[in-house]
């Protein structure tokens, strides 16, 4: 990475929820890598989470800083954009990363399950938004996470939950920009493949991991550090220009 990459963000405060592991993790090292101060959000796991703020602050040239909220409570959401502004003053960069999936078709469906899917995976992160954009100033990202499952032509009848709700993302990422674009906001989204987290592999077995594998073009799953350089290039002063749009990181998975 060229020196002048690295410094691109120096100076913008990022908020990742989501950041103790996996892709929220990765996105959260490579921000600071860039310069960023970053909020590093987790909701139980802070041996993690400091292992992620130490990695940074070791690394350099950014900071991070860990913060823990449950984001099943709009609340919880609300107070961690407050918390954010409290700590470093200011707010730049939001990556609502946060996000369940439990896979269950049609006869398991209970109205619990659907209410925890929508409440974590939407509601929140809309309203993390909303707070948020009442702060932000010209020139301030919000960057949703969805699935490239959305573009999928052949979902698993078990993903009903998960996909819906992430499809509502995409839309929501639409109005937005629409919405916030006149106040110099940009707001876009980034919706992976099949990549190897912690979340992917829940409730998989090895040989549905490998059929997953089979079924791609280039015969493997995505890696979590393979989102984030998206992530920093939507963050990027110099990508101002792309507003609404979901960018779908699959490696080829859906053509």
């Amino acid at each position: 990475m060229s020196s002048a990459m690295t410094a691109s963000l120096t100076g913008k405060v990022a908020l990742v929820t989501g950041a103790s592991r996996g892709i929220g993790a990765c996105v959260a090292r490579r921000l600071a890598l860039e310069g960023a101060i970053v909020v590093v959000n987790y909701v139980s796991n802070a041996e993690a989470a400091m292992a992620v703020v130490d990695e940074i602050n070791n690394k350099g040239p950014g900071r991070g800083v860990a913060v823990k909220a449950d984001l099943s409570d709009v609340e919880a959401g609300k107070w961690l954009v407050e918390e954010t502004f409290r700590q470093l003053g200011k707010l730049d960069i939001l990556v609502l990363n946060a996000g369940l999936m439990d896979l269950q078709t049609l006869d398991h469906i209970s109205e619990e399950q659907y209410e925890k899917h929508f409440n974590i995976n939407v509601k929140v992160p809309l309203f993390m938004a909303k707070h948020a954009a009442q702060h932000l100033k010209s020139g301030g990202r919000i960057i949703f996470f969805s699935t490239s499952l959305t573009m999928n032509t052949n979902v698993p009848p078990n993903y009903l939950l998960y996909v819906a709700t992430k499809g509502a993302i995409q839309q929501i990422t639409r109005v937005l920009a629409k919405d916030l674009g006149s106040k110099g906001i940009t707001v876009n989204c980034v919706a992976p493949g099949p990549t190897d987290t912690d979340l992917f592999r829940h409730e998989k077995s090895e040989a549905l991991i490998k059929q997953f594998e089979s079924f791609h073009p280039m015969k493997r799953i995505g890696r979590p550090d393979e989102m984030a350089p998206i992530v920093a290039t939507l963050a990027r002063e110099e990508s101002s220009w792309v507003n609404g749009q979901t960018w779908f990181v699959n490696g080829g998975f859906n053509v």
